[in-house]
């Protein structure tokens, strides 16, 4: 692997967060909160450390699959490690670990917080906390591509290894193209939601906040009680609608926006058992919570729906303390947090269409069994799924249980009780947020042991970068020449 072409890279990129960190500053000095110095000072470290990389000697070589894994997951460790500077400078998060698990699960849109009073925060800062998420929904590797181009190398390798799913689709010829098509849609759902909230109510810093967090899928609100503090159901309807958009296929809302193919959705296998899968976990949440929890049908529809469609998409906003509700409807919930949004999209977990297409598979081997000489083929929608991309996602699948399994007893080996090491497992390998315990949606990650974080830190990493790419670099092949 050619190292040096990795670096310069990760120096363009580590220049591109200081961009980003550069829109804080008004903030800090409209507000008088007394962070511009911190920020400053950020923003320089970050800036300078680019600008050194970036004065590599710039190798002829173009960009290899390996350089593009490598590229991907240490330009997102080293963007946590970065980001986290404005907090820990400031001293608003005074424990650098901390403040790395705080940014890793804005960039990765987990949304686990170890911050006790997040109110209580400079607006600066919460504003970066909502950055993070939004630059990490889409994919703050695909909008470098804008860039790569000027360093001499190609960006397909890297949008293979950053876009979430089996597979990535490429919208147009050039990566360079689609990654600009999908940003677009991206800002046009971001700009849309945050005037719809700011006509229910909202502040406008508030509205962009909550808009970066929801298209994100990321979770992170501006208020210590999340978006129950507003207790409109006004807001929770829009963000419950968005968050919905926000799990699925980005290339269906693209295709959606230009007017040609508005069935599109509902032709596309992927989005029918999305949406199936979301109907049908609210309605049972809704059954099991009636009587018992909500007496109005109205109430009951309004924090049932909003809470599966939170954590079926992996975004992690809370209205309720679903820890009150039976224990039926917590199950239905910590199942939800294995699935995920659809691929393509800002959600993590497994994604449905790993869980469809490993549904199918096991249903034709049943069918072998009774029918030995019967050929009868794994298809999405009507294209059969070569062999290839099942050994994959059956791979895919082993891992993230392998995975789920370890960082379960690793918490559990630093004092953990075992619903909430497995619950804070799941739901910073899902890239959720909130879980069960003392992890639950009322609580957060403070009480969590420093090796602990560590885990779950790695974890966020893996859940965003879908595991191969991170794990791939563990093996002593990947190194040599």
């Amino acid at each position: 692997m050619h190292g040096i072409l990795v670096l310069r890279i990760l120096g363009a990129l580590l220049l591109c967060l200081a961009g980003t960190l550069t829109t804080t500053l008004p903030i800090a000095l409209w507000h008088r909160d007394g962070t511009w110095p911190s920020l400053l000072l950020s923003l320089t470290v970050t800036a300078g450390v680019g600008a050194l990389l970036l004065r590599r000697r710039r190798p002829k070589q173009e960009l290899s699959v390996r350089e593009g894994f490598a590229v991907v997951t240490f330009g997102w460790l080293a963007f946590a490690l970065f980001g986290a500077l404005p907090f820990w400078l400031h001293g608003a998060i005074p424990s650098y670990l901390d403040a790395v698990f705080e940014t890793m699960s804005g960039f990765t849109t987990t949304g686990a917080s170890i911050l006790t009073n997040i109110e209580a925060l400079p607006k600066s800062l919460l504003f970066w906390r909502a950055m993070t998420h939004w630059l990490g929904g889409m994919g703050i590797i695909v909008l470098s591509l804008a860039i790569l181009p000027m360093l001499g190398v190609g960006g397909m390798q890297l949008f293979k290894a950053e876009v979430p799913g089996p597979t990535a689709d490429r919208l147009k010829p050039r990566i360079q193209d689609t990654a600009k098509l999908l940003w677009g849609v991206y800002v046009l759902l971001t700009a849309v939601e945050t005037g719809l909230l700011m006509l229910c109510g909202m502040s406008f810093f508030d509205a962009i906040c909550h808009a970066f967090a929801t298209l994100a899928t990321g979770g992170f609100s501006t208020r210590n009680a999340s978006v129950a503090a507003y207790d409109s159901a006004w807001i929770d309807g829009i963000i419950t609608l968005f968050m919905f958009l926000a799990g699925i296929n980005f290339t269906l809302h693209y295709l959606a926006l230009r007017g040609r193919r508005l069935s599109s959705f509902w032709r596309n296998e992927e989005f029918r058992a999305y949406l199936g899968i979301a109907a049908v976990a609210t309605a049972l949440i809704m059954a099991l919570n009636h009587g018992t929890i909500y007496t109005s049908l109205w109430q009951n529809l309004r924090y049932s729906a909003f809470q599966a469609v939170s954590i079926m998409t992996t975004t992690g906003f809370a209205t309720a303390d679903y820890e009150k509700w039976p224990v039926l409807a917590q199950y239905i919930l910590v199942s939800l947090m294995f699935v995920g949004g659809c691929a393509g999209s800002t959600g993590g977990g497994i994604k449905v269409a790993r869980i469809l297409l490993l549904a199918k598979h096991a249903i034709v081997q049943l069918f072998r069994l009774i029918h030995p000489r019967a050929v009868r083929l794994v298809k999405l929608g009507s294209q059969p799924v070569s062999d290839e991309v099942m050994q994959s996602i059956l791979g895919f699948f082993a891992l993230f249980i392998a995975t789920f399994v370890i960082g379960s007893m690793l918490l559990a080996a630093v004092g953990m009780d075992l619903d909430s090491a497995g619950a804070a497992v799941i739901a910073c390998l899902g890239n959720i947020g909130p879980g069960l315990g003392s992890v639950g949606p009322m609580d957060n990650y403070a009480q969590v042991p420093a090796l602990g974080k560590g885990v779950l830190i790695v974890c966020m990493l893996m859940g965003r970068l879908e595991l191969f790419t991170v794990l791939v670099l563990i093996f002593p092949s990947f190194w040599r020449k």
